[in-house]
């Protein structure tokens, strides 16, 4: 019975074991294509926010191209309806043409008169014979009373033969009727070179797309598709429809590949830029990746340990491009969100590598002439401890993003107040090598601040410090004063029978009174320490740092002078019949816990003496 015993036992043990492995092989099996499915769809998702980023920022890039071109076009057409279009302010143009820089946005400028004629241009033509009343852009402003640009459809430039945007205006008589057109070409070429710089796979493409669907540039085969009508696309059919960006995935229908893309329209200008991935492209490492792995787990389904491993092994990979894709996305996300602001990648030595164009307008400086320097000159001295510690904490890995707001020189606005919003970069082996900085003149946010701080210190009638104010400020000297040894006097003056004389000369009559009385305690603070606030309705309070209670009583004694003299009438006040003010006075030597409540109390017992004595009076307190 034993040996039977033993062999059923081993019969039951066979069979559980063998569904346990196949179970664990199912089990494996299952969440290796779960893990798969997942990691395809984070490809997906981290292209997606990467399509995202790289078209909002070729976007910004595109309307800064069509803002420049607007604004040519603006102080041309301008000019032209100020003269006329007359020989001689034809001539003035086309003086000013000849003297134009070549810029390589910025093709070429014309003119054209009513009939479509040349008539002055910054191309190296003849005008005599030329006319474009056949192009699109002429016939369209002569149709039209539109004033705003109008940007067309590709064209062969008249002048150089070359694929050209164009970007025109109406240019009219002083009665409004039509007088001719102002136009402004950019090379096709200038959008191609610029996309080629952006690695989208070796499929992918950025393209430019006006809002009525015509393909204005493309970054691969341009040639080939520029000129293209997509308004029959899915896209542009319901573009009205759809937010101003989004995630898109369609059938390209110039190539015919399947692709991921990102299309973002300008908010400016009638322009879309469509940033695209093919598919297929996106997905080939991820398949390849995905087979390898579903490989080695099919056939290391028996050693669970080493399938471990993989896993592990695997995981930390995924994390490292993780933070590679982070890394990556806080560039973009930088250079998007500030574009309009200065920006500088700063060396792991601190000296500037890279500065953006906007420099010219935040400190004055072109970014040839901050090349090299240190990214710390010009900071102000009582800041630049602190901005020296942010750097170091960034350089050492203590943080990977901080902002912080400072002084800094400029070359013309002298001195402004400067926000940096700082970020750490990583060479490929994740090692910090430098720091990317954003910054932006923040000057007159700064002043506001400081002028609603100071507001909010003040009290709204009489403009002297408010009840917070003078509490923070007594605190304050009080502290001084322990530290020292000193005396702090305090004054607590009240405005006599007041109640009496709102109710008999009006609330009006009673806010003038105080600010009256207001104006001449401010001139008794003379010191730079010494502070006059308004305590409490009718109640007053003088701090007096630093006095003894002599010095504490001339004062109190000159206010209750001073403010009956300025003799504002008040009948009910028996019998001086005018405005008068009781005093109380007290001084006080820190020392030891004793808290400014002290002084406080002693000033109020003192001034509740002066008012039982008959009012119009100073009194000390005796402690």
């Amino acid at each position: 019975m034993s040996g039977d015993g033993e062999r059923i036992r081993r019969w039951r043990l066979t069979p559980t074991v063998a569904a346990f492995v196949a179970l664990s092989c199912i089990a494996i099996v299952a969440l290796s294509g779960w893990r798969e499915w997942s990691a395809r769809q984070f490809e997906l998702q981290n292209a997606e926010t990467d399509m995202a980023n790289l078209a909002r920022s070729l976007s910004q890039h595109a309307e800064d191209t069509f803002e420049l071109a607007d604004t040519v076009l603006s102080i041309l057409v301008s000019q032209l309806e100020l003269d006329g279009i007359t020989a001689s302010s034809v001539a003035k143009v086309q003086a000013v043409l000849d003297r134009r820089r070549p810029d390589n946005r910025i093709r070429g400028v014309f003119v054209f008169g009513e009939d479509g004629r040349w008539l002055a241009t910054s191309e190296a033509v003849a005008l005599a014979g030329r006319n474009s009343s056949d192009r699109a852009y002429f016939q369209h402003h002569r149709a039209s009373a539109d004033r705003g640009i109008f940007i067309g459809p590709p064209v062969e430039s008249g002048a150089g033969g070359q694929l050209v945007i164009t970007v025109s205006r109406r240019v009219d008589r002083p009665d409004g009727g039509f007088a001719g057109v102002a136009l402004v070409t950019i090379d096709v070429d200038y959008f191609v070179r610029f996309y080629d710089k952006f690695d989208v796979g070796p499929n992918g493409a950025i393209s430019l797309v006006s809002k009525v669907g015509i393909v204005l540039a493309r970054s691969r085969d341009n040639s080939r598709y520029v000129g293209r009508d997509l308004s029959a696309t899915p896209l542009l059919r319901g573009l009205d429809q759809r937010p101003t960006h989004g995630v898109y995935y369609f059938k390209s229908p110039l190539d015919g590949l399947p692709r991921l893309s990102f299309y973002q329209l300008g908010s400016r200008y009638p322009v879309m830029v469509l940033a695209t991935e093919s598919k297929d492209d996106l997905l080939a490492p991820w398949r390849r990746a995905a087979l390898i792995r579903i490989s080695m787990v099919v056939g290391l389904t028996g050693a669970i340990a080493a399938g471990g491993v993989i896993v592990v092994r695997q995981l930390r990979q995924r994390e490292q491009m993780a933070g590679a894709l982070a890394a990556r996305e806080a560039d973009f996300r930088l250079l998007a969100e500030h574009s309009v602001d200065m920006v500088m990648r700063i060396g792991f030595d601190g000296t500037i590598r890279y500065v953006s164009p906007s420099s010219t307008q935040v400190v004055g400086w072109r970014p040839d002439q901050l090349l090299g320097t240190s990214a710390l000159a010009g900071i102000n001295a009582e800041d630049l401890p602190r901005v020296q510690e942010l750097e170091a904490a960034l350089r050492n890995g203590e943080t990977d993003e901080a902002r912080i707001v400072y002084r800094t020189r400029t070359r013309e606005k002298g001195e402004i107040w400067m926000e940096t919003a700082l970020g750490v970069t990583r060479n490929r082996i994740g090692r910090i090598d430098g720091v990317v900085a954003i910054c932006r003149d923040v000057t007159e946010h700064k002043n506001a601040a400081d002028k609603l701080a100071a507001l909010a210190l003040a009290d709204g009638l009489t403009g002297l410090a408010n009840r917070r104010h003078f509490d923070e400020h007594l605190q304050d000297e009080w502290s001084r004063a322990q530290r020292e040894g000193g005396p702090v006097s305090l004054l607590l003056i009240d405005v006599d029978q007041f109640k009496k004389y709102n109710d008999h000369y009006g609330h009006q009559a009673g806010d003038e009174c105080l600010r009256r009385v207001a104006r001449l305690l401010a001139e008794q603070a003379r010191r730079p320490a010494d502070v006059a606030a308004r305590y409490g309705g009718e109640e007053f309070a003088v701090l007096l740092p630093n006095t003894d209670a002599a010095g504490c009583a001339r004062v109190g004694e000159r206010v209750r002078k001073e403010v009956g003299a300025l003799g504002i009438p008040h009948v009910l006040n028996q019998p001086a019949l005018h405005i008068t003010v009781s005093v109380g006075g007290a001084t006080q030597v820190p020392a030891g816990d004793i808290q400014p409540v002290v002084l406080i109390d002693a000033a109020d017992k003192a001034l509740y003496t002066a008012k039982k004595n008959g009012r119009d009076r100073l009194a000390m307190s005796e402690t």
